[in-house]
């Protein structure tokens, strides 16, 4: 099993900007990648960006890319996202995930984090 562990969500204005974490722990040896997904009630969950752990290998969102990066740490098995000239479209639920492959298809990834909710205000 894998546990996955969010944080940094918070309130932040438009055109600011915020950094989440996820740490992961277990057995993540049994991983090839991490993302990070995000979702708003009534909506579907929508990829946001993902990282091979190996050679860091990246995958964007199209409506996140130049704007959002994500970036691992190995050692410290943590994956982090930093969103900089956020807007009130991105307020939802972020959630890491992890599986053994890379793609913006929810069902690639094996393990899930709780989430942190991050606010926009306009």
């Amino acid at each position: 099993q894998v546990q996955l562990v969010e944080s940094g969500g918070g309130l932040v204005q438009a055109g600011g900007s915020l950094r989440l974490s996820c740490a992961a722990s277990g057995r993540t040896f049994s991983t090839y990648a991490m993302a990070w997904f995000r979702q708003v009630p009534g909506k579907a969950r929508e990829f946001v960006a993902g990282i091979t752990w190996s050679v860091g290998s990246t995958l964007y969102a199209d409506s996140v890319k130049d704007r959002f990066t994500i970036s691992k740490d190995n050692a410290k098995n943590t994956v982090y996202l930093q969103m900089n000239s956020l807007k009130p479209e991105d307020t939802a639920v972020y959630s890491c995930a992890a599986g053994k492959g890379i793609g913006s298809f929810y069902a690639s990834y094996d393990y899930w984090g709780q989430g942190t909710q991050v606010t926009v205000s306009s």
